[in-house]
């Protein structure tokens, strides 16, 4: 990796005075139509197959990669990442990048605007691409704040991952998804479009989020953890109002997810013709039956309930007392509903919920899915093909080869041994351009 960080710097150095006082390290391999080579000491292209490549060579042209060459080859813009471990740019198919956790945040949806916003939200996809994660699905951000975001980052005026986004939450009046817990004038002025009562209405919303410009719709079937209210984890839709919402949607051409913890409102949802689950906490074996049976896929955010459950815990807990009781409650059941899933054959596709815990720290995720009963392999592929497949890019994502965006990360250390060494990210590579090269 050191050979990387001296390429990086002399080609600055031979930038124009103005041009490498400005340039970051994404600058230094821009994907601009030039050739970059890049040598690979152990390379996992298809983590599909599980097969690890030796001593291979990666030809980029442009965003693209062109080629996969036996041996270390190449002239003129060459990386050198011959001692380390390269894989594709990770997935991660659940994050909030507008917003985070923290002891204001009651106090920051009433004083920040959408401008606000999408600003913090530069600065945790930032973070979060240089975590390794170079494709992520926001699920449930305010819509102008969050497709301003996506959008600025497809433009390349924002550093970050290519983003997924739904924008606002479809959701019921007074359940999760909607404000709670302020004055009544303010409950009405943070209260967005997507929120609904009755299978017209719903329909309306989803309609409404479409035309925002959402990529997938994302609903609460249940109760959720950080809503302030005490109104419980179970199903909060009804069958007609699921029914009417999944199949506007699909009119439309979009997925739908559910945020879903109580087993009726997963039932309910999975009954309507859903397409995947969010969280999953309270999922048997009836249901993991149906998942099996339907090809559903979860996405079961352990780091969300794992933090949760430490936050309620601890004396600095910041959470409303509703919120805490909740996160007690479900957090801790979470690590044990991914074990029985995974064992049950459920597929499973990398998400953390991040923005609940912080922007950044995504890969702590794959750890917990290998206390869950994965093996580092199946982490990775949960992180790679298996949530390509599930958010439909699987021509564009979770792969290394031929044709693809040439989206890779690479580490020090074997994450198929120890997975953990994902979380010390050395290389990130999104589109053919450099981001970071330690």
């Amino acid at each position: 990796m050191k050979f990387v960080a001296v390429a990086v710097a002399a080609i600055l150095a031979a930038a124009s005075p103005s041009q490498a006082q400005q340039s970051p390290a994404s600058q230094a391999f821009p994907g601009n139509g030039e050739t970059t080579f890049v040598q690979a000491g152990r390379l996992l292209a298809d983590p599909a197959s599980g097969i690890v490549l030796r001593d291979k060579t990666l030809v980029i042209v442009g965003n693209r990669v062109t080629e996969i060459r036996d041996g270390f080859v190449g002239e003129g813009r060459v990386l050198d990442l011959r001692d380390s471990f390269v894989l594709p740019g990770l997935i991660d198919s659940h994050v909030h990048l507008t917003s985070q956790q923290s002891p204001t945040g009651r106090l920051d949806a009433v004083t920040r605007d959408a401008a606000d916003s999408a600003m913090i939200g530069a600065g945790f996809a930032r973070k979060t691409l240089m975590a390794g994660f170079t494709t992520v699905a926001d699920l449930g951000g305010a819509n102008d704040a969050v497709f301003a975001l996506r959008d600025g980052i497809r433009r390349g005026d924002v550093v970050g991952p290519r983003v997924l986004a739904s924008g606002s939450s479809v959701s019921i009046h007074g359940g999760h998804g909607d404000a709670n817990g302020y004055r009544e004038d303010i409950l009405h002025v943070l209260s967005s479009e997507s929120v609904c009562s009755g299978p017209e209405d719903c329909m309306r919303a989803v309609r409404t989020q479409v035309r925002s410009g959402a990529d997938i719709i994302k609903i609460t079937a249940t109760g959720g953890v950080l809503s302030n209210t005490a109104a419980g984890l179970a199903q909060q839709f009804t069958e007609g109002e699921l029914a009417a919402i999944v199949e506007v949607a699909h009119r439309m051409g979009r997925q739908v997810t559910a945020h879903a913890h109580g087993v009726d409102g997963i039932n309910a949802f999975l009954r309507a013709g859903g397409d995947s689950i969010e969280h999953g906490t309270y999922l048997d074996d009836e249901l993991i039956r149906l998942f099996r049976r339907e090809g559903v896929y979860l996405v079961p955010t352990l780091l969300a309930g794992d933090f949760v459950a430490r936050v309620a815990a601890s004396p600095e807990n910041f959470f409303t007392p509703a919120q805490s009781a909740k996160a007690l409650e479900a957090g801790p059941k979470m690590l044990g509903m991914a074990t029985r899933a995974h064992e049950g054959g459920v597929r499973i596709a990398f998400g953390t919920d991040s923005g609940v815990s912080a922007h950044g720290d995504n890969a702590q995720e794959f750890a917990l899915l290998v206390r869950a009963g994965l093996t580092p392999l199946e982490a990775i592929q949960a992180a790679t093909v298996v949530a390509a497949e599930h958010l439909q890019i699987a021509g564009e994502a979770g792969r290394i080869a031929p044709g693809m965006p040439a989206d890779l990360v690479a580490v020090e250390g074997d994450p198929l041994a120890d997975v953990t060494v994902l979380e010390d990210m050395a290389f990130v590579m999104k589109d053919g351009v450099v981001y970071r090269a330690d």
